[in-house]
């Protein structure tokens, strides 16, 4: 929704930052002439046989829609041969989510000139990606990119834009209002959980709208070398966002504060995949994210099986700390930094203060208090939660909350049991389904031709079936009409659409700030007064928000005796 509409300042940026940028560099040049040399590698190129309409192989490599329309691939080879399954296998799906992406981009930017100028500062942007991308995870993107559309080879030919897609979570990042999100993870072990061991829960509150995530993709990856792992994202990404391996090393992400980098170096989401094919423990993990150079802010809380705990790796461009919380069997993340080697930063002091970070930070505290020994169950109870501090009704959507209604997926990972718990649609609230690791990387799958371990499956919440979840869905669309009302120069609403859309979403300060701001734009100003004014009685999600109710109220004073 509101983060959607904030990216434009973004595109505006970039179309700016373009006029002054050569684009006749030497870099440049070596980097959209650069192609990895895939000729070391064996390759099969796939023949794909149709079992179904949502079943599909080629040898050992599967791709199947399960009951709850989650999509699981298990993919095997050399980098290249991975790349060509992927591909292959997912062709359809990856070519329906670029589409959905780039036609985002062209929804923010529909002017043809404004369009060339942003495909030129990606190529100038872009212009050392190569150069901190492994050559192994170059050749798989190769691999893979043979089967994107043909239609997007005006923005870059096929690989590098498989390259620049997966820069794209780290630019938005960077960018600090495009994709920007709230993400919330967690770790417990030892007295914090039933039987002691370790459990790790995460919310992924990536949003690039509703579409985007329907098709959300399960990668079981069988490398040549290195570990197998399972990985939760969507088609065409051999990153890593949520994670693990058959070593029981998990992977989650949460942005931080970023200063805008001058160019793109490792992608977050490849370090990641990196630690996840490469270490057995979080020494090994540690060591491969310090030797990365990354161009953004991002907390990698790291889970083991083998350490039988976890900690947070907090990285940026010219920083990098560790968090491990020695004295305590629990490790809270959202989006600041909590490492020595961050105490002093401003941006990381400026986040805790003005954002929602710091908030959903004590609601785990509050969330662990009342859940003493943790179990998967609960766990996914806690990132399903709704509510603000000491059970606040704060509004559904917002970004104060654990669960923000707006997540790509939820992951809960049991690293010593080797079991994962991945959500299915809506958000983080429909059925869990469970996959059990040390039985899909083994003789055991390829039996059966199952691959999850439906008994131990999480029910969906029944939040789902409720008439508040009705409302908020259609809360979304009606924001969005209220936007363009505000958005256009024409167009008027009648007179019970305000009331109506406030009424689907009650405590949740932004549809106040909204019917505000309409009213503004209607010369309706004392209308907007009232409902600026009772939007500051509200949970506002951050001091900036607040700051912006503040300067309308003082606008609409002055027309207002």
């Amino acid at each position: 929704m509101r983060r959607l509409s904030n990216s434009r300042n973004i595109i505006v940026f970039f179309l700016n930052l373009i006029l002054i940028l050569s684009l006749t560099s030497c870099g440049v040049q070596k980097s959209i002439k650069h192609i990895p040399d895939v000729n070391q590698y064996s390759l099969e190129i796939p023949k794909v046989s149709t079992i179904n309409d949502s079943t599909f192989s080629f040898n050992q490599n599967y791709l199947t829609k399960n009951k709850q329309q989650l999509w699981e691939l298990y993919i095997k080879g050399n980098p290249l041969q991975l790349g060509y399954n992927n591909g292959a296998l997912t062709q359809n799906l990856m070519q329906k989510q670029e589409g959905i992406f780039f036609s985002k981009v062209e929804g923010f930017v529909p002017s043809k000139f404004k369009q060339k100028l942003l495909r030129g500062f990606l190529k100038w942007y872009n212009r050392k990606m190569y150069l901190n991308v492994r050559e192994d995870f170059q050749a798989e993107l190769y691999g893979l990119s043979q089967y994107s559309s043909e239609k997007y080879d005006f923005i870059a030919p096929k690989f590098r834009r498989a390259m620049y897609l997966h820069g794209a979570h780290d630019i938005g990042h960077a960018m600090q209002d495009l994709m920007v999100v709230g993400c919330t993870s967690l770790a417990v072990w030892n007295e914090n959980t039933e039987d002691g061991d370790l459990l790790i829960g995460r919310n992924f509150d990536f949003y690039v709208g509703d579409d985007f995530a329907k098709n959300k993709l399960i990668e079981f990856v069988e490398p040549e070398k290195g570990i197998p792992y399972l990985s939760v994202s969507w088609p065409g990404m051999i990153g890593v966002v949520s994670g693990m391996n058959k070593e029981g090393i998990t992977v989650t992400i949460n942005a931080g504060k970023s200063k805008i980098p001058l160019t793109a170096k490792t992608p977050i989401s490849l370090v990641t995949r990196e630690i996840l094919q490469y270490a057995k423990n979080i020494d090994e993990a540690i060591a491969i994210a310090k030797s990365r150079k990354v161009f953004v802010s991002e907390s990698i809380l790291i889970g083991s099986a083998n350490d039988k705990k976890a900690l947070i790796i907090e990285v940026s461009p010219k920083n990098f700390g560790v968090y491990d919380a020695t004295n305590s069997s629990k490790v809270f993340c959202t989006n600041h930094f909590q490492s020595e080697a961050y105490k002093n930063d401003k941006r990381n002091q400026k986040q805790i203060v003005e954002s929602h970070s710091e908030y959903r930070y004590e609601k785990l505290q509050e969330l662990l208090q009342e859940n003493k020994k943790l179990n998967p169950e609960k766990m996914a109870s806690i990132l399903r939660d709704k509510s603000g501090l000491k059970e606040e009704k704060i509004g559904y959507g917002n970004e104060k909350a654990i669960n923000q209604l707006l997540a790509h997926h939820a992951v809960v990972f049991s690293p010593q049991k080797k079991l994962v718990w991945v959500s299915s649609n809506p958000y983080q609230l429909g059925e869990f389904v469970c996959y059990d690791l040390n039985e899909i990387f083994s003789n055991k799958r390829l039996k059966s031709g199952k691959f999850a371990k439906s008994e131990l499956n999480i029910a969906k919440d029944p939040f789902v079936d409720s008439q508040e979840f009705e409302n908020y869905e259609e809360f979304k669309f009606a924001h969005s009409e209220v936007q363009n009302a505000i958005d256009s120069e024409n167009t008027v609403l009648t007179d019970d659409f305000i009331p109506h859309y406030q009424s689907l979403n009650p405590e949740f300060w932004l549809v106040y700030y909204q019917s505000g701001k309409y009213y503004f734009k209607q010369k309706e100003f004392s209308r907007a007064k009232i409902e600026f004014e009772r939007t500051l009685t509200k949970e506002i999600t951050t001091i900036p928000d607040k700051e912006n109710v503040l300067k309308y109220l003082k606008k609409v004073n002055k027309f207002v005796k």
